[in-house]
């Protein structure tokens, strides 16, 4: 289970980055007292528009960064004061986290499996689960730098679940992938849910969140501004889709804010 208690993120703005964002202010609030719960067996959405602060929430959440304020808690334990057991249980996944190019998904997956201290009977049948699931099975000996955009995606998802975590975070996790690798890549991720796993996931992609998540979180401006199933989402912006809905949340936000 994953539990965000008012968490705050405030960062330092250098002066070229006061100049490109057209502020005074050399601090800026990521993230405002936001707080959610995901649990298991089911996958929570972070929903919202690029720097809404989806993806430094899930740092946070991936210990990663430390929170200016508020607490977070993974599989009961404190993501500052036990950020190691966090990490144990845990898998996480961004776009701008690369493997190593030069070397291959075959030795990339060894490797962090022994590093999270899988014996080699382990890792070796693991290895097969998911270079067989996705279709790595063939590239396994190339190197990563040679990979198609959707295969480099696949080895690196399935490198991230070597130690097989209770906990999956992914921040985007069918950007830029073709249609038939992303729909290979959701799919697992139902897998993971139905093997009772805490998946949570950012995506500005409406059509995903609504097929893909049991409760959705709309973060706005760093704050999240509704939770709930998209049913409840719907019912409570009187709309008929999540795109509807996250106009009517944008705007109304929008208008409290200026």
């Amino acid at each position: 289970m994953i539990k965000v208690d008012d968490l705050t993120k405030v960062y330092k703005l250098s002066k070229k980055q006061m100049i490109e964002q057209r502020t005074k202010k050399n601090m800026k609030k990521a993230v405002k007292n936001l707080s959610l719960t995901a649990k298991p067996g089911e996958i929570y959405g972070l929903l919202g528009p690029n720097g809404a602060g989806k993806t430094t929430t899930l740092r946070c959440i991936a210990t990663l960064l430390k929170p200016t304020d508020g607490n977070i808690s993974v599989c009961g334990h404190d993501t500052v004061k036990d950020s190691e057991k966090v990490r144990e249980c845990i898998s996480f996944l961004t776009n701008e986290i690369k493997l190593d190019p030069q070397f291959s998904p075959k030795y990339l997956f060894n490797f962090f499996g022994r590093l999270h201290k899988q014996d080699e009977k382990t890792i070796n049948d693991r290895r097969e689960k998911l270079f067989n699931y996705f279709g790595i099975k063939d590239f396994e000996d190339k190197k990563y730098e040679e990979l198609s955009t959707g295969m480099k995606q696949k080895a690196s998802i399935a490198v991230s679940l070597v130690h097989d975590p209770q906990v999956v975070i992914f921040d985007e996790p069918t950007n830029g992938l073709d249609i038939i690798t992303a729909r290979n890549v959701t799919d697992y991720l139902k897998l993971m849910k139905e093997e009772g796993k805490t998946v949570i996931i950012s995506t500005h992609i409406m059509s995903e969140a609504e097929k893909l998540c049991d409760r959705i979180g709309i973060i706005i401006n760093g704050a999240l501004v509704m939770e709930g199933t998209l049913k409840e989402i719907l019912t409570s912006t009187n709309t008929s889709d999540l795109e509807d809905a996250f106009f009517e949340l944008y705007q109304l936000h929008n208008k409290e804010e200026a």
